[in-house]
C-alpha cells in the first residue's frame, strides 16, 4: 500500500511573499503544502485534536477555507511570520483581547509547535532562544568568530568609561522600535554615540554599546541546512548601517565565505537548534587578508531580496522535505 503523502505546513501571513518562493519550490517537487495563519482562528480557521485513551500524540484536523489537514500527517513546518494573535482580537476590550490572544497562543500555538516527528524550519522555541543579542554574541565568540567589544548596561558612568576607552562606539537596539500606532513598523538604526551624549536617562532600560568596527563592506550570509549563501554589500555613501539607506542603490556582489567562518556558522545553527539563519558580518581588509567580524544573526530573517533568492528557496525546500519525502 502506498504511504499517505505527508504535508508541509507553512505558518505565515497571507502577505508573506518570501514564503511564496519556498512554496513554489515545494510545488515543483509535487509536495503537499498547506498555508496557515494562526491569527485566522475563528470561522476561517477551525481545529480539533485529541490525545489520551492509548494515544500518545495529538491527532485531529485543521481546517481553513481551502485546506483540511490531519495534524498527525504534517511532516514539516515552515515557520515564517504569522500575524500576531492580538490582531485577530483587536476589536475586543483590552482585558478580553489579552485573554483570547493568550489562549490562542498557548492552545493552537502549543498544538502547532509540538507536532511529533515534524521537521521545523525553524521551531519558534529555537527562534526565541537565538533572537537575543547577548546569547548571539556569546555563542559567536565561543565558536571562534571575531565579535565587536560590547557592553550591555543601564549605568551611564560605565557607558561613559566604555566610550572614553574604546571609542568610537555605536549604539544598537536589542529589538528595534515597536510599531507606531496608525503608522506601522518603525526602526532604530545603528548609530554612533559619544560620551557627551550619554546621560542619566540610560538608567531607564538596557542599552547595547559596541566598539565601532572599521569596515570596507558588509556581508550577508544566509545558512540553510549545510548550504551557505553570501553577498558582499556596499553602499554608495558608506553608511554605518546599510539597512538605513536606499535599498535600490545597494551593491550586491557574490563573495566566498572563508572555511573557518562557514564551519562556525554551521556550528552556530547547531548550537541554537536552527535549520537556517541570516548572518551579518562586517568586512575589513587587514594587511591584504579580509577580516570577518560577526555582527548578529536573525534566526528568522529576510532573504528574498538577495540575488540568489531562487537558489535559496530550493535549499529551503530541500531542508524542509529531507528525511521523509520520497
Amino acid at each position: 500500500m502506498k504511504p499517505t503523502p505527508r504535508t508541509v505546513l507553512v505558518v505565515t501571513s497571507v502577505e508573506d511573499v518570501t514564503a511564496n518562493l519556498v512554496i513554489e519550490a515545494l510545488n515543483e517537487r509535487r509536495v503537499q503544502v498547506a498555508r496557515v495563519d494562526p491569527a485566522d482562528i475563528g470561522a476561517e480557521l477551525m481545529f480539533g485534536a485529541t490525545i489520551g485513551n492509548g494515544r500518545t500524540e495529538w491527532a485531529g484536523r485543521l481546517r481553513t477555507s481551502s485546506r483540511d489537514i490531519a495534524v498527525e500527517e504534517v511532516g514539516a513546518v515552515y515557520y515564517r511570520r504569522p500575524t500576531p494573535y492580538t490582531a485577530r482580537f483587536a476589536g475586543l476590550p483590552e482585558h478580553h483581547r489579552t485573554f483570547a490572544a493568550t489562549e490562542a497562543q498557548y492552545g493552537l500555538g502549543g498544538l502547532l509547535n509540538n507536532l511529533v516527528g515534524a521537521t521545523y524550519v525553524n521551531h519558534p522555541a529555537a527562534v526565541s532562544r537565538a533572537d537575543r543579542k547577548p546569547a548571539q554574541l556569546q555563542a559567536a565568540a565561543q565558536l571562534g568568530l571575531a565579535i565587536p567589544l560590547s557592553l550591555i548596561t543601564n549605568d551611564v558612568e560605565q557607558a561613559r568609561v566604555f566610550a572614553a576607552e574604546h571609542g568610537p562606539i555605536i549604539y544598537k537596539s536589542f529589538r528595534g522600535a515597536p510599531p507606531t500606532p496608525g503608522k506601522g513598523a518603525s526602526a532604530i538604526w545603528t548609530q554612533r554615540v559619544t560620551a557627551e551624549e550619554l546621560d542619566d536617562s540610560l538608567a531607564v532600560t538596557a542599552h547595547l554599546f559596541q566598539q565601532e568596527v572599521p569596515k570596507t563592506a558588509d556581508a550577508r550570509v544566509t545558512a540553510i541546512g549545510t548550504r551557505v549563501f553570501a553577498s558582499r554589500i556596499t553602499t554608495p555613501d558608506g553608511a554605518l548601517d546599510w539597512r538605513s539607506g536606499d535599498w535600490d542603490r545597494l551593491v550586491h556582489e557574490p563573495i566566498t565565505v572563508p572555511e573557518p567562518v562557514q564551519d562556525a556558522v554551521r556550528a552556530y545553527l547547531q548550537h541554537f537548534g536552527l535549520a537556517f539563519g541570516c548572518f551579518d558580518f562586517a568586512l575589513n581588509d587587514e594587511g591584504g587578508a579580509e577580516r570577518w567580524t560577526f555582527i548578529e544573526c536573525n534566526p528568522n530573517g529576510q532573504w528574498a531580496w538577495l540575488p540568489d533568492a531562487d537558489a535559496m528557496a530550493h535549499a529551503f525546500a530541500d531542508v524542509i522535505v529531507e528525511g521523509w519525502w520520497q
